[in-house]
């Protein structure tokens, strides 16, 4: 049988298997939080809005935007800010810029050199590349970590593998220090600025970071620009600062860099390491690993470089030598308001940043010109006539590559309204091809599910949502899994941790979140790199813009459900599900540890349980509610109550001391790693305690999340309540 025919009885059989009908949904009679005389007028509107975004469009923003490194603090970003704001205002959109600062440290000099046992100075550049203009574009950003040290040192090579906390344990097990030496750890596995940060608390006195081709250059696939993977010279250029404790300006933690409180001095930032830390490609990196010696590294270390793979000390001999122009510098974030008709003081926010490592075309600018096509659609609708019962803001960063500096600010200095009228915050970053990546709070789950349902996947001639359910069924990682999928109503989001603009509104201000963008069919080989241009995005990733469309259109629908529901959609059965999973991996990982004592987790189940219950009388009673007239219900002033409590729900999970050790995260539910970076902690401050053992602390936080989770119950009691009274009237 031809591989062809093959394809098309595997194809039929899947149709079968999941549903052929490409907007098929369960749901489609009903919009959750929207009465049924209200449903039909929402879902034209929807449909002109989706009709709106074009991909033509999407290119030539991305086209203007990449034609010129656009760094934060540097001109480019500004003349890319003032485009977009230029943009916005000829849609007749009320846009204006925020200014704010933070710190942004720039190198003034990079050195590194092999001196033993043979002599090589390092290149620490990209060259440019055939056919791509932009890999040669003055003003180009030399390779770097921000808020990497001063320092020039010398000392004997160590290889680390990823330098994360279980490759230091191989160490110790093997009788091996890197106190006093130069470490070199490769990327993958963790964020970088948790390398550099284990490297400093093991005592090295410098950090090099390179990208080994078996994880990221020659063994994926043709590098660029034959191909989309890293290229020999190829560098990933980005920020160590330690966000985990917390993001934004390393001088102005928990309040806005310009307003009346006194930054801190630069000794005094508590997210600042203390070590030279270079980041370079694997053609630098080959000479040093070549020269190394000792051990040869365990299996699982080695990369694909055509060297056996030492881990040292020595005889390799390096010299690094490091020096930074400390210097505050202009954030322009651009910032768009639509003002609700009937609630103007609950927010809609969605951001995407606009600031890269020199050209950024997939980072950030693919996501940032969906934003735009959003914003852009918002204002054809409105010139139609719809208006949106709540206050729409889109707003375009700043700074995230630094450390999610302009978001940070600018929520910060807004505290305070935020906390009052912040709805749901909804992000995204880069987008390329594949299929809809979710992550968020989990009250928003069954809502992100219902709107996916209603958008047309670019490739597949399904919606969005079959096509994710379809891959998570060919992907799964086991038979119990993809069971779960095939028998489930909705699919599961993920938790969000760090590493976009979400941060501070989840993890800070606890307003319920959103993290989406398409992925997975796109290689991701220029992260950070020279080589993410426009000729690699249009070559290798989502050329013909459809994907970008879609993005546009599930972020615009989904912003026009929040805005225009009568009662916010959210649900409160998915949460409570969700951290039940979490509290049965944190009792596996009590297992596990034959030394910890006691920690009785009783007390979050039960109140999980009494979540549960509550959660599903809320959405008995909603049902009932969805028939009542809407002139009825809309006239009601118990409405506006019932609004503001469910969409401060998500602040009953805060906790005002935080996290031990940063007290900037005070989400209980989801927060990074102390020790992951980016990588999601579920209710942290247990988890983390058993997995530091420190006992005391897991206990507390037992008490503080249920305290927590019995706050949110009172909270959801007394929606339902409101609910009742407003479907007996």
């Amino acid at each position: 049988m031809s591989h062809i025919l093959k394809g098309a009885i595997l194809s039929l059989a899947l149709l079968v298997l999941v549903g052929a009908s490409p907007l098929q949904s369960a749901k489609e009679s009903n919009l959750k939080g929207f009465l049924e005389d209200e449903v039909d007028t929402q879902r034209e509107w929807e449909e002109k809005f989706r009709a709106i975004p074009d991909p033509a469009k999407l290119r030539e923003y991305m086209r203007i935007i990449t034609e010129e490194p656009h760094i934060a603090g540097l001109p480019g970003s500004k003349k890319v800010a003032e485009y977009i704001l230029t943009q916005f205002k000829s849609w007749g959109l009320n846009a204006w810029i925020e200014e704010t600062q933070a710190l942004m440290p720039l190198p003034t000099e990079r050195h590194v050199e092999l001196l033993e046992p043979e002599n090589y100075v390092l290149l620490l550049r990209e060259p440019a590349v055939l056919n791509d203009k932009d890999s040669a574009d003055d003003g180009s950003l030399p390779t770097y970590n921000a808020y990497a040290a001063d320092g020039d040192v010398t000392g004997q090579l160590i290889y680390v593998n990823y330098g994360i906390p279980e490759d230091y344990e191989t160490l110790e097990s093997k009788g091996l220090s890197v106190e006093g030496k130069i470490v070199i750890a490769r990327y993958g596995q963790s964020w970088r600025g948790i390398k550099a940060k284990l490297a400093q608390t093991h005592g090295a006195i410098a950090c090099l970071i390179y990208s080994d081709p078996r994880d990221d250059g020659y063994y994926q696939g043709l590098t660029y620009p034959d191909g989309p993977y890293r290229p020999e010279h190829g560098v990933q250029r980005g920020s160590i600062m330690d966000m985990p404790v917390h993001p934004g300006d390393p001088l102005s933690p928990g309040f806005g860099a310009m307003t009346d409180q006194a930054r801190l001095e630069i000794s005094e930032a508590k997210t600042l390491v203390k070590i030279p830390v270079l980041p370079i490609s694997y053609g630098d990196a080959l000479p040093l690993l070549r020269n190394l010696r000792g051990e040869v590294a365990p299996e699982d270390w080695r990369g694909a470089l055509p060297i056996t793979y030492h881990i040292g000390p020595g005889p390799a001999k390096v010299r690094v030598k490091l020096a930074i122009e400390w210097k505050s510098r202009p954030l322009y974030n651009v910032i768009a308001r639509i003002d609700g008709s009937v609630y103007p003081d609950q927010w809609i926010i969605h951001g995407n940043h606009h600031d890269g490592w020199n050209n950024g075309a997939s980072d950030p600018t693919s996501g940032n010109v969906a934003l735009m096509e959003t914003a852009r659609a918002f204002a054809e609708l409105m010139k139609q006539g719809w208006k949106p019962k709540r206050t729409i803001i889109l707003a375009s960063w700043d700074g995230e590559e630094w450390g999610l500096l302009g978001s940070t600010e600018w929520a910060e200095t807004h505290k305070e309204e935020l906390t009052e009228k912040g709805v749901v915050y909804i992000n995204s970053d880069s987008n390329g091809k594949g299929w809809l990546r979710m992550s968020g709070s989990h009250t928003l789950q069954e809502l992100v599910n219902d709107v996916i349902r209603d958008i047309p996947d670019p490739e597949r001639g399904v919606s969005v949502w079959e096509a994710a359910r379809r891959r998570r069924i060919e992907t799964a990682d086991s038979d119990e899994d993809r069971e779960e999928i095939e028998q489930s109503d909705d699919l599961r989001i993920s938790a969000l941790g760090s590493g976009s603009d979400y941060t501070v509104f989840l993890d800070h201000l606890t307003m319920a979140s959103l993290n989406l963008g398409f992925g997975g069919d796109s290689p991701g080989g220029i992260y950070h790199s020279n080589y993410d241009s426009f000729d690699w995005y249009t070559r290798f990733s989502d050329g013909s813009f459809v994907f970008g469309r879609a993005l546009s259109q599930t972020i615009g629908t989904t912003i026009m459900r929040l805005a225009n529901a009568t009662v916010l959609p959210f649900n409160f059965t998915d949460l409570s599900d969700t951290m039940s999973r979490y509290v049965e991996e944190i009792q596996e990982e009590h297992k596990k540890r034959e030394n910890a004592p006691e920690i009785d987790l009783a007390p979050v189940e039960a109140a999980l349980a009494k979540l549960s219950e509550a959660g599903e009388a809320y959405e008995r009673a909603l049902e009932k509610l969805s028939t009542m007239s809407s002139s009825v219900v809309q006239s009601q002033p118990e409405l506006e109550r019932l609004n503001q409590l469910l969409y401060t729900s998500e602040r009953r999970l805060g906790h005002d001391e935080g996290l031990p050790g940063r007290e900037w995260f005070r989400h209980q539910v989801y927060a990074p790693g102390f020790y992951t970076g980016y990588g999601v902690k579920t209710i942290p401050g247990i988890r983390e305690g058993l997995e530091e053992e420190s006992w005391e602390e897991a206990k507390y936080y037992v008490t503080v999340v249920s305290e927590a989770l019995s706050d949110l119950v009172a909270q959801v009691e007394e929606a339902r309540a409101l609910v009742d009274g407003l479907a007996s009237n």
